[in-house]
């Protein structure tokens, strides 16, 4: 065979679904996609609009009536009005704690000079009680002190009596104790009971010990050769059944699980349902893929072309002849309106109305600030005059030469030498 001429390759098997299902995946895609390119027209459409302008004049409407007042408000009438009354709330403020400030000196001066007073009075009747009270509690502890004293002197005799006293009663039955009970319970009784187990139980004791040791031995030595034996034959005897149970776990199941189920399931199921899933399965669902993602651009070109032709058909049949009715009944008109008659009667509004009005609205606002600083200078002028009519005239802290009391000359015409002359007026006399 020449490699030349080389023999035609036969079609794989799934080349042959690939036509028909992506026919059948086309039909069947090309209705969902152009629903879809429709809502997405639709979507796009309601949002160009009426979504994006409903949202502008919204956002219009939000700016100007009420950002643009409330700032308004907040700027030029809440603002003023907080620090007027703020300053007034201050000035007030600082009168009444002025008041209830001397008010509370006085009152303190007052209530301290009673508790200095009523303690140095009575710390003295504390003071007197204290060294009467102390002379008392000295005295008796004094006499408390004598009177233990002497209570136990007189009770240390009384043990020491008591105590001789007992020792002497108590001789007939420690003579009696020592030399009558001692003995007889020393040779009467220990020494012989000692001879006895020395001499008669612990021999005998050895013996028996010995003899019990021996024969417990030998019985240990019987009783483990009939264990063992016992042992050795059990685990013969265990081995033979594990054996015989092996064997019949062996022909009645590991036989029949390798000869019988594992063919069975690997050439009757398992191997079919591969070959299935990769000749089969696996093929179809790929075509059924790609036919899908295919279908799906083969369908939005369709949807975009019957779109167009749609839009086009629109555009000529409905659209321009509606715009050519609207300009020429709407908006020609509205603009000749809007030109000849809005623009000037604007005007006129603008420079009649508008801009006197603003005029004499900066006016009042200057003449209202004007009249709001000189009412706090008034009020700071009356409470000046009436600090120094409650405390005095306060002294000046400038700097500068300091001043010197005219000279008075009762009535002469002679003056003292580098003094200026005070008014030839007594004091009797004035006003």
């Amino acid at each position: 065979m020449s490699t030349e001429n080389p023999a035609p390759v036969p079609p794989a098997p799934h080349a042959l679904i690939r036509i028909p299902v992506r026919f059948v995946v086309l039909v069947l895609v090309l209705p969902v996609r152009m629903a879809w390119d429709a809502l997405k027209a639709a979507g796009r459409l309601l949002d160009r609009t009426l979504l994006r302008p409903t949202g502008r004049a919204l956002t219009w409407l939000c700016r100007h009536l009420l950002k643009r007042p409330a700032v308004w408000l907040y700027e030029h009438l809440l603002t003023p009005t907080g620090r007027a009354l703020t300053w007034a709330a201050r000035g007030i403020g600082r009168g009444i704690g002025w008041v209830f400030g001397g008010l509370w000196r006085g009152l303190a001066w007052v209530f301290g000079g009673l508790w200095r007073g009523s303690a140095w009075v009575f710390g003295g009747l504390w003071r007197g009680l204290s060294w009467l009270l102390g002379g008392l509690w000295g005295g008796l502890a004094r006499a408390f002190r004598g009177l233990g004293a002497g209570l136990g002197w007189l009770g240390r005799g009384l043990w020491a009596g008591a105590v001789l006293l007992g020792k002497v009663l108590a001789l007939p039955f420690s003579a009696f104790w020592r030399y009558v009970l001692v003995p007889v319970a020393r040779y009467g009784f220990a020494v012989p009971a000692v001879w006895l187990y020395r001499a008669v139980l612990a021999p005998v004791g050895r013996g028996i010990a010995w003899v019990l040791v021996r024969a417990g031995r030998a019985l240990a030595w019987v009783c483990t050769g009939l264990a063992r034996a016992i042992a050795t034959g059990a685990g013969r005897l265990g081995r033979g059944l594990l054996t015989a149970a092996q064997g019949l776990l062996t022909v009645l199941v590991l036989w029949p699980w390798r000869y019988v189920l594992v063919p069975l399931v690997t050439y009757g199921i398992a191997r079919p349902a591969v070959w299935l899933w990769r000749r089969v399965l696996a093929p179809v669902g790929r075509e059924i893929r790609d036919a899908l993602a295919i279908c799906w651009r083969a369908a939005g070109f369709l949807s975009r072309a019957v779109g167009r032709g749609l839009a086009w058909l629109a555009r000529n049949l409905v659209a321009r002849p509606v715009a050519w009715v609207a300009r020429n009944l709407f908006v020609r008109p509205a603009a000749w309106v809007y030109r000849e008659v809005c623009t000037p009667v604007g005007h006129w509004v603008r420079d009649a109305v508008w801009v006197p009005a603003r005029k004499a609205l900066a006016e009042g606002r200057q003449a209202a600030r004007a009249a709001l600083a000189s009412a706090r200078d008034a009020v700071r002028r009356a409470r000046l005059d009436t600090w120094r009519a409650l405390v005095g005239e306060a002294r000046s802290d400038r700097p500068g030469e300091p001043q010197v009391a005219r000279a008075r000359t009762l009535g002469s015409t002679t003056n003292v030498p580098g003094a200026a002359p005070a008014p030839e007026i007594s004091p009797q006399t004035r006003g």
